[in-house]
C-alpha cells in the first residue's frame, strides 16, 4: 500500500508497462461480481462518507436496494445523503486488499417523502486512502451517466479494470429539486492473497457438488428431468396448473413410493418465487432437490429416513412470469420490484380470500360450531366467480392445497431474514401491526425456531440488520401480524382453510443475489431447509376408522384447549402438529358417535401413534334402515306434536 510505482497492462497485448507515480493497475478482464453492499458482506465499518445529513442516512445506509423505514427515522433511512450538496462529496469503499474494480452500480434514495437522487459522478482510487487518482477518459476526468429516478438501478461499467484497496464515488450533479442520495453497489474481484486473514475468516466454502447458477424457465425445467432420470425411483415431475404467460407451474415429488399417498405418512411442501424477482428461494429449491437425490443415492441415512417417512413436494417458482423479467436484466438491475406481480399486476402470496375476517366476525357473534366452525372456512362465493381478481397462480395452488393433504409446508420469500408465522392480518381493524397468534401459537412458534435456529445467520446477534428491523432480537422469527398486516395471505389461509400449517421462510437480504453468491447462500440455508422438513414427524397421527375397520374420510380431529381442529384424509389417517406434553383428543364424524382418549407427545423425533374406533350413531343407523326399505321418517308439526303428547297425559298413556 502506499506504492509509488505500480504495473499497467496494455488491453490491446498485454505488454507490461511501468508508470512511475502511478498507483494503479489495469486488467483485461473485467467480469466481476457484486462485492456484497447489498448482501452484507461489505461490513458498515468498510463505508465512508465525506458528510453525512444525519446518522440515518449515514454512509452505513448506502447500499443499494436498502429499504427506509415507514417514518424514515435517524437509524433506518434509505440512502446515504450528504451533509452539503456540492461537487466535493465522496462516497468510499474500504475493500480491505487489493480488488479488481470493474463497474458501479447506482440508486437513489428510497423514500416515501423525498425525490433524491444523483445524475452524474466520478470515481476514484486508492491504495492508502490519502492520495487518490481520478479515472480518466484519455486526458479527461471521466464522468458517468448515473440515475434519471430513485428507484431503477443503473450499471456503469469502467473501460477498463483498476486495481486498488479505496474506491471512491464523486458525486458531480443530482437532482433539482433533491439532495445528494445514493445507494451503491461495486463491482470487483479481490485479487490473490493467501495472507489476508480477514478475508479467510469471512469465507464460506460448500463442500456440496450441485448446480450452482440461476436457471430460467427452460434451464430449470430440464434440471427436474435430470434430477428424475438420476432418480427415478423416488421423484416424480408435475404440474399444477399454468401461469398468466400460459407457462406451467412445475413441481417435484420426492418420495419413496411417488405419485401415491401412503396412509400414514405426512405430506410436506416448499414453495418458492410467489414474488417472480425473489429468485434466491427458487435457486434453493432447485439444489435442495439436487442434494437430496444425491445424497439418497449416497446412503445418507438421514435423507434415506426423510424420502422413505415423507411424501415431499417441491414447487420452485409459483410465478414465472414475474421470474423472467427479473431474469433478463439480472441480478443487480432488477432493482427492489421488477418482476414481483403476476402478469396481470397481482401479489400472488396475499391473492387468496380473507377467512381470518369471516371467523373472527362468526366468533364476535358467538355462533355455535355447527353454524360456523374453527377450521375448514369455507372459501365466499365471490371470490370464486370469473370477475374476482385472482390469479390463475393463485387458483392453481388453491387447488393443489385441497387435492393434497399437506401437514406442514413453507413458502420462501426474500429481502429479509426471519421466518414469519401466522395469523398475518391483524385481528383490530385499521391497526398497521399487533400481535395476533393463532391459537395454535405455540407450535408455530417452535417450527419458526427451528428454521431460525438452524441457519447461519438468522440468530447471530451481531448481524447487521438487512433493513430497518433487528430480527435477530426476536430469535429470528415473528408474528406475521406484528410485523406488518396483510390480508389473504397464503399463510393464514392454509391455516384456516386446509389441515397444513404454512410459513414464510426470508431467506436472505438480497431477493436476488448474484450467481458467485449461491454456494454460501445454500450453505446458510441447507441445515434449515432439512430440519423444518423433519418438523413434520412432531405431534400425534392416527388413523380413524369405523367397526369394520375402514378408514372414515373428513372425520375431525379436536385438541382439548385448542380451538382449532383438523381433519382426516380420504383414508381415514390424520397428521396433528403438536409440542410435547399431554393432550386430550376426540375423534368424530357425521353419522358416528365420538372416541376421546389421552394422547402424549415426547421430545423425541416422530409422531405419537393415537388411532381410534368409532361406531354409527342410532339416529344414523334408523336413516339408513329407513332409507333402506325406501321410507322417510314421519315429521310432525309441532303443534301436533304438542297436541298429541298432551292427549298421551290426560290418558295416562
Amino acid at each position: 500500500h502506499g506504492l509509488t510505482k505500480l504495473n499497467f497492462y496494455s488491453p490491446s497485448n498485454k505488454t507490461r508497462h511501468c508508470a512511475k507515480g502511478k498507483m494503479l493497475i489495469t486488467l483485461m478482464d473485467w467480469n466481476c461480481p457484486p462485492m456484497g453492499l447489498e448482501t452484507l458482506k461489505i461490513d458498515d465499518f468498510q463505508l465512508h462518507a465525506s458528510t453525512t445529513k444525519r446518522y440515518g442516512l449515514g454512509a452505513h445506509r448506502g447500499r443499494l436496494n436498502i429499504q427506509a423505514g415507514l417514518y424514515e427515522d435517524d437509524l433506518y433511512d434509505g440512502a446515504w445523503c450528504a451533509g452539503r450538496d456540492d461537487p466535493l462529496q465522496w462516497f468510499e469503499v474500504d475493500a480491505r486488499r487489493l480488488t479488481k474494480f470493474t463497474g458501479v452500480v447506482t440508486q437513489g434514495r428510497n423514500s416515501l417523502w423525498s425525490s433524491d437522487w444523483v445524475t452524474s459522478f466520478k470515481v476514484m482510487f486508492s491504495n492508502d486512502s490519502h492520495t487518490w487518482v481520478t479515472l480518466k477518459n484519455g486526458s479527461e476526468d471521466m464522468i458517468f451517466s448515473a440515475n434519471r429516478e430513485k428507484e431503477i438501478p443503473v450499471r456503469n461499467i469502467f473501460p477498463a479494470p483498476v486495481v486498488a484497496r479505496y474506491i471512491r464515488v464523486n458525486p458531480r450533479s443530482w437532482f433539482g429539486s433533491g439532495s445528494i442520495c445514493m445507494r451503491v453497489e461495486i463491482l470487483g474481484c479481490p485479487m490473490p492473497d493467501p495472507n489476508n486473514y480477514y478475508h479467510r475468516r469471512n469465507e464460506v466454502i460448500t463442500t456440496d457438488d450441485l448446480d450452482f447458477r440461476h436457471h430460467g424457465y427452460k434451464e430449470m425445467r430440464q434440471l427436474m428431468k435430470v434430477v428424475n432420470d438420476m432418480c427415478p425411483n423416488i421423484t416424480r415431475i408435475y404440474n399444477i396448473g399454468k401461469s398468466h404467460s400460459g407457462l406451467k407451474l412445475y413441481a417435484i415429488e420426492i418420495s419413496d413410493n411417488p405419485g401415491e399417498h401412503e396412509v400414514g405418512e405426512p405430506e410436506f411442501r416448499y414453495t418458492a418465487g410467489s414474488h417472480g424477482n425473489e429468485v434466491l428461494g427458487r435457486e434453493l429449491l432447485l439444489l435442495l432437490m439436487q442434494f437430496m437425490c444425491l445424497e439418497y443415492l449416497s446412503g445418507n441415512q438421514r435423507i434415506r429416513h426423510l424420502v422413505e417417512e415423507t411424501r415431499i413436494h417441491l414447487l420452485p417458482s409459483v410465478n414465472p412470469d414475474g421470474y423472467e423479467k427479473a431474469f433478463e436484466v439480472g441480478s443487480e438491475l432488477s432493482g427492489w420490484s421488477l418482476g414481483r406481480w403476476s402478469n396481470d399486476g397481482i401479489d400472488i402470496h396475499h391473492n387468496f380470500p380473507d377467512l381470518n375476517s369471516i371467523l373472527w366476525e362468526a366468533e364476535a357473534k358467538k355462533w355455535p360450531p355447527r353454524k360456523m366452525l374453527n377450521h375448514h372456512v369455507a372459501i365466499p362465493e365471490w371470490y370464486q366467480s370469473k370477475n374476482a381478481s385472482v390469479a390463475l397462480e393463485t387458483r392453481a395452488l388453491i387447488a393443489w392445497m385441497e387435492k393434497m393433504p399437506f401437514v406442514l409446508g413453507g413458502n420462501l420469500q426474500g429481502g429479509e431474514l426471519v421466518v414469519t408465522f401466522p395469523y398475518d392480518r391483524t385481528r383490530s381493524q385499521w391497526v398497521a401491526r399487533e400481535q395476533t397468534p393463532t391459537p395454535d401459537d405455540h407450535v408455530f412458534r417452535w417450527l419458526a425456531f427451528s428454521y431460525a435456529s438452524t441457519h447461519r445467520l438468522m440468530t447471530d446477534a451481531n448481524r447487521r440488520v438487512c433493513h430497518t428491523e433487528d430480527f435477530a432480537k426476536e430469535d429470528g422469527t415473528i408474528n406475521g401480524a406484528s410485523w406488518h398486516t396483510a390480508a389473504g395471505s397464503m399463510n393464514d389461509f392454509s391455516y384456516l382453510h386446509t389441515n397444513c400449517f404454512e410459513l414464510s421462510m426470508y431467506v436472505g437480504c438480497d431477493k436476488f443475489p448474484h450467481e458467485s453468491e449461491l454456494p454460501e447462500e445454500w450453505e446458510n440455508n441447507r441445515e434449515s431447509l432439512l430440519v423444518f422438513m423433519e418438523q413434520v414427524h412432531r405431534g400425534i397421527k392416527g388413523v380413524v376408522r369405523d367397526l369394520q375397520g375402514r378408514g372414515i374420510a373428513n372425520a375431525t380431529i379436536s385438541v382439548e384447549g385448542i380451538s382449532h381442529d383438523i381433519r382426516t384424509a380420504v383414508d381415514g389417517d390424520y397428521w396433528r402438529l403438536l409440542n410435547p406434553g399431554e393432550y386430550r383428543v376426540t375423534a368424530r364424524a357425521e353419522g358416528y358417535g365420538l372416541s376421546s382418549k389421552k394422547c402424549e407427545v415426547g421430545y423425541e423425533m416422530g409422531a405419537t401413534r393415537c388411532d381410534f374406533t368409532i361406531g354409527r350413531s342410532n339416529l344414523s343407523r334408523i336413516k339408513e334402515i329407513m332409507e333402506k326399505f325406501n321410507k322417510q321418517p314421519i315429521r310432525l308439526p309441532v303443534r301436533q306434536l304438542q297436541a298429541r303428547r298432551s292427549r298421551e297425559r290426560r290418558l295416562g298413556t
